[in-house]
């Protein structure tokens, strides 16, 4: 009769349930991700061109400590609280700081005005296919493309639903989506080419070899979980936001 005790011995380590990870312990993961930066870059969007009032119940609704709560209190979930210290060493590895140093280099007044002649000088002297393919593939990891174009779109739809409600109308978040879908393709592909050119210039100093580790580390598992799970809740945040509009 000792075989049901001891087959339950051995299926406790096969049924454990991994502890999720807490919200407040994403502060760090978000940062260097680029998490807390498109949280604090939303208001300012939604703010362009409207009057006062709005901008201020935008600055409310909006809040970058707001947005990243949100964001944080649906993606802890996906994350076992043992993934995210290995997320903070990835992302503040030597490695990962040579690129961001030289990602924060272009966004320098010099910086700016050499990627825009080295757009143009895109147009006539493409990369190397082995170069495009690198940086695809670290914009498909990184979620750089699917990032920039989540923040075009739903600050645009909300900025949309003001100027609306400024002039008397009103449009409930799916009439809002309906109206508003066939706009995120065409950002989509913008935003897809502006990530490329931006990384092909910031990065033009850095071999190959380090261009693929660096991407390697983004295709890292608690990386990919973390970058995908913000993606996926990042509508809904918005949502839940413009519904919190005043």
């Amino acid at each position: 009769m000792r075989v049901l005790p001891l087959f339950a011995v051995l299926l406790t380590p096969l049924i454990a349930v991994a502890e999720p990870a807490r919200p407040a312990a994403l502060g760090q993961a978000f940062d260097l991700a680029g998490i807390r930066l498109l949280c604090e870059q939303s208001a300012p969007l939604i703010q362009r061109g409207l009057p006062p009032a709005q901008q201020a119940a935008v600055a409310e609704a909006f809040a970058a400590d707001t947005l990243c709560d949100e964001l944080a209190a649906q993606v802890a979930p996906k994350l076992d609280a043992s993934e995210v210290p290995q997320i903070e060493a990835l992302l503040s590895s030597p490695l990962a700081q040579r690129f961001t140093a030289a990602e924060r280099s272009v966004g320098e007044t010099a910086g700016a005005e050499g990627l825009a002649a080295y757009r143009e000088q895109l147009k006539s002297k493409p990369p190397r296919a082995e170069r495009l393919a690198l940086v695809q593939r670290l914009d498909q990891a990184a979620h750089t493309s699917e990032l920039a174009t989540l923040l075009r779109y739903e600050t645009g739809k909300t900025q949309a639903l003001l100027v609306l409600r400024g002039r008397g109308g009103q449009l409930s978040e799916e009439q809002l989506g309906e109206q508003t879908a066939k706009q995120r393709d065409g950002l989509r592909s913008s935003s897809a080419q502006a990530v490329e050119s931006f990384m092909f210039y910031a990065y033009r100093q850095m071999p190959s070899s380090d261009l693929q580790d660096y991407t390697t580390l983004y295709e890292q598992k608690p990386v990919h979980t973390l970058l995908e799970a913000c993606v996926e809740a990042l509508p809904r945040v918005f949502a839940a936001r413009r519904a919190a509009l005043k």
